[in-house]
This record gives structure tokens, C-alpha cells and sequence, in this order.
């Protein structure tokens, strides 16, 4: 079953268009999560030589092979504490426990016992962390000691398990939990609670429950370097520009003043003001494919651009782009009007009219290096 399931996620993140990336290592307070459940329970032996019954057999397991008392099975709970230390590994600390009434030898059976097991959350290790992923599929192993109340009988725990979780709000989860769980065979008693010879007690056990994510319970984006590096060297261009325009100006003026006719009464110099705005483009950076903003920071300085245009009621431009080595022209294309359109949305949250923003959608372009940077949408005062 894990092989299936790791065969199809491998193809579910080769379609996935998202791009994979790292994440901030969080505080140890943070990603702690706690979980309840009411399980179904079936118990069932195993052989002294071989792996045993299952609880599927159509002969009673754990009572009297001989006569038809019904298989054991048994209602109970179950509660958990646990931890994320990272998108993919977690531990968790199970405690559960059922009440299995007359099943065993016309006697009944209660039981506790807790568990410490580790968590892999598939999905997240080979499909890229997703923090609005709803699906996750999450195998489980682990160990831990049981008591037997009635038989006065300790055991050593052995469980594995697959755990899915279902996203129904954004701290809140739907568990469904199929677990496998083997006791000595003393748990229930003698060998097999005084019924037949074997060498295990085994359960196994359904789980339906929730998860509730205690705190912090996402994970941040660890800084893209090459978007860092791309922005500052945008707006480390644009300053040029200006110095460039401000040198050329300087040297027009000089040339004018040098060229103005000295102790002439008649002559004079009107001088006028003029105002004009000067901002550097700002860029938002995109993940590959997506025409979501990938760092909220970015629209600060879109903020910033946004309050000088509504203040001098200046027209903005907002031009989408996509790197050209992903994706075909067509949908380099769309990508980037998404992007721009994505901007220009942000923009009108800020208080900019839509009429005086245009969009622009540039397609699949590598006019910078690496082509990552590429992957972006400039905003500009024309």
C-alpha cells in the first residue's frame, strides 16, 4: 500500500505545476497539534508458527473456535499530543484504550496503553509543502506499553499505521486512521487467554476523529535569494537612471547659464518650477507557474508606489511577465496577464482607481539572468 500510494504522488507532483520549495525552521512552540477519536476495534490471534488468523477469518478469533460466539471486536477512544518538526517528520504521544466484553473466554477485557509513533506526511516529503493542501496522507509507526486491567498483564506495543487528515478550517482537520497493533501473548492471559497456543495478540483498529493545530500551525517560506537579488538590482538600475537623467540635466543647465548674455539690463531669467514624479519600478516575484504573489513583502513597496500616484493622480503600469523556459508562448502568455492582473488587484485594495492602471501581459521572456527573475511583474509611474 505505501508503495502504491508513493508511486502516485511521485506522478501527482511530476503534474503539479507548483514549484517545491524550503521552509523556515519554526520555534519548538510552534506546530504542535492535539487529536480525538472514537475507534472501531477488532482483535484477533496470530499462530505459533505462522503470521496467524486475521480478523477477516469466518471462524471466531480469541474465544472458542468450536462454537459460534461472534467475533470479538470492541468500541474505545483514543487521544494524541504531537509535534511537526518539519512539514514531513513528526512525533506524536497515542493514548487509547477498549472495553471488549465477554470476547475472551466469556470474560471481559479492558485495556490501556500508550504509544509514541513518527509521523511522514508523504504528501508534503514528495509533493512540495502546500500549507491549503486538503489531503494529506500520513504513514505512522511506533511503539509504546499496554496494560490489561482484567488479566493484571503489561505488554510491549508495536503499531504502524496510515493516518489521512482532511483540512475543513484552517487549524481544524478530519482524521481517518486505519492502525495495526501487537501484544505479547500474556496480554490477554496465558497463552491466548486460556483458549488456544500463539505467539501474538494483534488489533486492528479504525479511527475517526479530529485534529485541532495548537498555535502556529503553518510553515514560512524560507527568503528567495535570487528574488532579493533581482529586486535590489532593479531598483539599483533605476536609481542609475535617474542619477543619469539628473547628470544630464545639470549639464544642460550650466550650458544655458554659460550661454545667457552677461550685464544685459534688459535681459531677464524667468524662472519657473516644475514638479515632476520620479519612482523607481517596484517588482513582485513569482513561483514557477503561479500567478500568486509568493512573498507579501514585495507589495510594500508596491504600497509605496500606490500612495505617490494617488497623490500626484499619476497613471501606473503594471506589466506581467513569465520566464521562457517553462511552458509553451501561449501559456507563458496567460501567465503573465494573471500576473499583472494580480498586481493591478492589489493595487485597487490600496486605494488606486482602475482607471488609472494599465496592464500589460509580456509573455515568456529571458531578458534577465538567472530566468527565475523572470518570473515577476514590474510597477511603474508612466
Amino acid at each position: 500500500m505505501l508503495a502504491v500510494a508513493s508511486l502516485s504522488m511521485s506522478a501527482m507532483a511530476q503534474e503539479d505545476p507548483t514549484e517545491k520549495y524550503s521552509v523556515s525552521t519554526n520555534s519548538f512552540w510552534s506546530n504542535w497539534f492535539i487529536q480525538g477519536n472514537v475507534t472501531w476495534n477488532s482483535f484477533y490471534y496470530g499462530g505459533v508458527n505462522k503470521f496467524g488468523s486475521t480478523p477477516f477469518n469466518k471462524f471466531p478469533l480469541g474465544t472458542d473456535a468450536t462454537k459460534n460466539e461472534g467475533h470479538p471486536t470492541a468500541l474505545g477512544f483514543s487521544v494524541a499530543v504531537g509535534k511537526w518538526f518539519t512539514p514531513g517528520l513528526g512525533l506524536r504521544t497515542k493514548f487509547n484504550g477498549a472495553w471488549l466484553n465477554k470476547a475472551f473466554n466469556k470474560n471481559s477485557q479492558t485495556y490501556v496503553g500508550i504509544n509514541e509513533q513518527a509521523l511522514f506526511n508523504l504528501h508534503n516529503l514528495l509533493g512540495g509543502y502546500d500549507a491549503d493542501r486538503f489531503w494529506n496522507f500520513i504513514p505512522y509507526a511506533g511503539a509504546g506499553v499496554a496494560r490489561n486491567f482484567d488479566a493484571k498483564a503489561n505488554s510491549f506495543v508495536l503499531s504502524v499505521g496510515l493516518l489521512n487528515t482532511f483540512k475543513v478550517a484552517e487549524k481544524l482537520f478530519l482524521n481517518l486512521d486505519l492502525g495495526y497493533y501487537s501484544y505479547d501473548k500474556a496480554f490477554v492471559g496465558g497463552n491466548g487467554g486460556g483458549v488456544r497456543p500463539c505467539n501474538r495478540f494483534n488489533q486492528l483498529s479504525l479511527e475517526v476523529g479530529v485534529t485541532y493545530n495548537l498555535g502556529k500551525g503553518t510553515w514560512n517560506k524560507t527568503p528567495d535569494v535570487d528574488a532579493i537579488k533581482a529586486l535590489s538590482q532593479g531598483q539599483i538600475d533605476a536609481l542609475n537612471a535617474q542619477l543619469t537623467d539628473a547628470q544630464a540635466e545639470n549639464a544642460r543647465l550650466k550650458d544655458m547659464l554659460a550661454n545667457q548674455p552677461k550685464n544685459d539690463p534688459n535681459t531677464a531669467i524667468a524662472t519657473k518650477t516644475v514638479t515632476k514624479v520620479v519612482a523607481a519600478p517596484v517588482s513582485v516575484f513569482f513561483n514557477i507557474g503561479q500567478s500568486k504573489v509568493a512573498s507579501k513583502k514585495d507589495l510594500q513597496n508596491v504600497s509605496d508606489l500606490a500612495k505617490v500616484a494617488k497623490d500626484n493622480n499619476s497613471k501606473i503600469v503594471v506589466t506581467g511577465y513569465a520566464d521562457s523556459k517553462t511552458g509553451s508562448a501561449a501559456y507563458n502568455q496567460k501567465l503573465s496577464e494573471k500576473r499583472a492582473n494580480t498586481v493591478a488587484d492589489e493595487l485597487v485594495k490600496m486605494g488606486v482607481s482602475r482607471d488609472q492602471i494599465e496592464v500589460v501581459g509580456a509573455g515568456g521572456v529571458a531578458t534577465l539572468s538567472p530566468i527565475n527573475y523572470n518570473r515577476r511583474a514590474t510597477v511603474e509611474i508612466k
